[in-house]
């Protein structure tokens, strides 16, 4: 190796530590990056023989440098939904633009919030991409038909009431009806009620709409009920009288409990019930912007006593459950471990709203690295294959969690003072060579 050659092997030396240094600076400076994943320097030989011989006449050093993408961060604990953490294989799925049309990266860091717009985007302002679940519950069948997640045009949620049960007691000493009753008595105001209650339903609109249910004794065991419609009554078809929706018989056994019930709906269809449930339709016209609504009523089990009773004591309504739910507004969004984002409304009611994948790739570590944290696809990494998480090889998504950067703080101070070390050393030599070419350069005068 002749003198030049040794200085020229000094100068790679004093550019691969300038690379290893610069490599530790970044790792140290991306401590505390949420999902970084740490930088690498590697060097390597390159040497070269003179012609027709196996002697090494130079010698010298090169540098790769990369990224450990597949080593899993810690995930530590945060107070925001929208924070999320991989455990496992994959990226999440992120796009430059807000309308999806600028470009496709990859990411895990997960620290989204809401921006002015509604988008889930991260701290280097990411959009993040998901699947949008229709009404049935799909999700696309075209893995590439990715939508931003938007979590301010969510709109509200309202669910009509389909079913009703009533727990109440008729008292038994209760004197008979002497005249004669028949059906839409207590709606027209001929009969009072020995007992009546009223219990809300909710439309389809999200609307409280109140049932007045009334009871009168007409024979030993033997009671007659009416349904009616407390509103307004053009809210009903003009087929309904006296707001009357439906009406019947209900009776029991000697020791109070439930025996039977029949009824008969506004349109006069008479069935007897053989389970204690009874079913109707209010038939909301067309100016209340309402379809008919059926219902199903159940007054409990016949020959027991979990639903009306005929016992000696005063006629009460103990309990009423009625399900639907009024109008209710997004109040906050969950995320499960497969990546289902739902919409949490405040009348306590939820939806799914969107499915987040996973990207995995053949070869991780093969991802070019770019600003925010990102990565894109190269030939070396082969292309994204999105699944939903927790399948297809993919990791679990956990809310309320971020990735910690990978960085070893005590590594990188360790690999900065050797690289310190060898950057000295190698300016040694060149400072040598430069020496001992001065004196050969004295010998010629």
């Amino acid at each position: 190796m002749s003198l030049y050659g040794a200085m020229m092997t000094g100068v790679a030396a004093l550019t691969a530590n300038s690379t290893a240094l610069s490599v530790t600076s970044s790792n140290i400076a991306n401590v505390n990056t949420t999902g970084y994943k740490t930088a690498t320097c590697d060097f390597e030989t390159m040497l070269a023989a003179a012609a027709g011989t196996s002697d090494t006449s130079s010698g010298s050093v090169t540098t790769l440098t990369g990224q450990n993408v597949t080593q899993q961060g810690q995930l530590t604990t945060t107070t925001s939904a929208t924070d999320l953490g991989i455990s496992g294989n994959g990226f999440f799925v992120v796009n430059t633009n807000g309308t999806g049309s600028g470009t496709q990266e990859y990411t895990r860091s997960g620290s989204f919030t809401t921006n002015s717009n509604g988008d889930l985007v991260n701290s280097a302002g990411l959009h993040l991409m998901g699947y949008k679940i229709d009404a049935s519950g799909s999700t696309p069948t075209n893995a590439s038909d990715l939508s931003t997640i938007n979590v301010s045009n969510l709109a509200g949620k309202a669910v009509a009431s389909s079913n009703i049960s009533v727990q109440a007691n008729l008292q038994a000493s209760t004197t008979a009806e002497t005249a004669s009753y028949t059906a839409g008595d207590m709606a027209s105001g001929t009969v009072t009620p020995d007992f009546q209650t009223t219990i809300d339903v909710y439309d389809s609109q999200g609307g409280t709409q109140p049932l007045k249910y009334s009871f009168v004794k007409t024979a030993a065991n033997t009671w007659g009920y009416e349904v009616t419609y407390g509103g307004d009554s053009s809210n009903l078809g003009s087929s309904v009288t006296n707001n009357l929706v439906d009406s019947g018989t209900i009776t029991f056994n000697s020791d109070g409990s439930l025996k039977g019930v029949t009824s008969t709906d506004s349109s006069g269809t008479t069935t007897t019930s053989t389970t204690g449930s009874i079913s109707f339709s209010i038939p909301w016209s067309a100016s209340s912007g309402l379809t008919s609504q059926a219902l199903t009523v159940d007054m409990g089990t016949i020959g027991s006593t979990d639903g009306i009773t005929q016992y000696d004591t005063t006629s009460t309504k103990t309990n009423s459950n009625v399900d639907g739910a009024v109008y209710g507004s997004v109040s906050s969004i969950s995320i499960g471990t497969d990546g289902t984002v739902t919409a949490n409304f405040s009348n306590g009611l939820s939806q799914d709203v969107y499915k987040i994948p996973l990207a995995t790739f053949a070869n991780p570590d093969g991802l070019a690295a770019i600003s925010g944290d990102a990565y894109t696809s190269t030939p070396g990494s082969g292309t994204a294959v999105l699944n939903v998480a927790s399948t297809g090889g993919s990791g679990t998504i956990q809310s309320k969690e971020l990735e910690s950067s990978t960085v070893d703080l005590a590594t990188e101070f360790a690999n900065m003072i050797t690289t310190q070390r060898a950057y000295s050393a190698a300016s040694r030599i060149v400072t040598t060579a430069s020496t001992m070419l001065d004196d050969l350069m004295q010998m010629g005068r």
